[in-house]
């Protein structure tokens, strides 16, 4: 467990959980890396504020930098309104320190639940390589299985809390974590990572061609609507999603693309679609568009 990272000032996302106080750890032995640890509390649990004493403790122990944020989100808020809200807060520090990158914990086995996760909502390929490292975000010990971060706890005596609702089966994440992944085995885990690798490693291709076809076919009218309608269903799905992300458009499930797919082939000329809140579909006779709203 030996990770590497260039120096500077980065933003550490520590939870309290064991993962994050064992990055936290790590990271905090590396020459030449300076560390501002950052606490997000979502609010949805009562015993949440046990984990932003032991961070804040932590950090104190270790003479770094500490600051943190309480999201009131409420018992009932979903999986996607809190990472929305947690990595809302990391980014404004992020850019209120200066730091280089936000760090945060994510593991070997984090990915393998991701990917079944983005599977069983119907990303696609790319669901399959979500989880990886961008300029933005690093994320250490994403060759290291959850054992030996658990080896390691126990090995340097870190300290951790234990989240209440990682036992609840209310979260997918939580189910596929304690029901599918012990039944995979280690031989099983490891078929899944190669087959992720695979696809981290097509992917881009895949992507890169996509978006050769798609700038070929467009104009200053928008996308040629014959050229997408002559091709097969599942072709048209992956040039909608690539034409989105290319737009700036990243949140999007496989019904709303299976919807605008539709749109674009059946709709007559002058019918608007909703993308999501910033973006609208506009279908004309020869083009379609995909428009930017006016913020005014």
């Amino acid at each position: 467990m030996n990770p590497t990272l260039e120096p500077g000032k980065y933003v550490v996302a520590v939870s309290g959980g064991v993962d994050s106080m064992v990055l936290l750890d790590v990271l905090r032995r590396l020459p030449g890396v300076e560390l501002v640890v950052a606490h997000y509390e979502h609010g949805i649990r009562e015993d949440s504020d046990e984990d932003r004493k032991l961070v804040e403790h932590v950090a104190e122990q270790y003479g770094l930098t500490y600051t943190y944020e309480h999201g009131h989100l409420g018992a009932g808020a979903s999986e996607a309104t809190a990472r929305a809200a947690r990595y809302a807060f990391l980014r404004t520090v992020k850019k209120q320190t200066g730091a280089k990158a936000i760090l945060t914990a994510h593991h070997q086995d984090d990915v393998i639940e991701t990917a079944i996760i983005n599977i069983l909502r119907g990303t696609g390929r790319k669901g399959l390589s979500s989880l990886k490292d961008t300029g933005e975000l690093v994320r250490p010990f994403l060759h290291i299985a959850k054992a030996d971060i658990l080896k390691y706890a126990h090995k340097h005596h870190v300290a951790w809390h234990e989240d209440s609702t990682n036992t609840s089966d209310l979260y997918l994440r939580n189910y596929i974590r304690q029901r599918v992944l012990p039944r995979l085995g280690e031989a099983g885990k490891q078929a899944f990572l190669s087959y992720i690798s695979k696809a981290s490693d097509v992917n881009p291709i895949i992507d890169s061609l996509l978006l050769h076809d798609i700038t070929t076919h467009t104009d200053k009218n928008g996308m040629v609507r014959h050229w997408f309608i002559m091709q097969p269903h599942a072709v048209c799905k992956e040039v909608t999603a690539a034409w989105l992300r290319h737009a700036g458009v990243h949140e999007f499930d496989a019904k709303a693309i299976e919807r605008l797919v539709i749109a674009i082939k059946v709709d007559v000329p002058g019918k608007v679609r909703d993308v999501n809140a910033g973006y609208f579909l506009k279908v004309g006779k020869t083009h379609v568009q995909l428009l930017q709203r006016s913020t005014s």
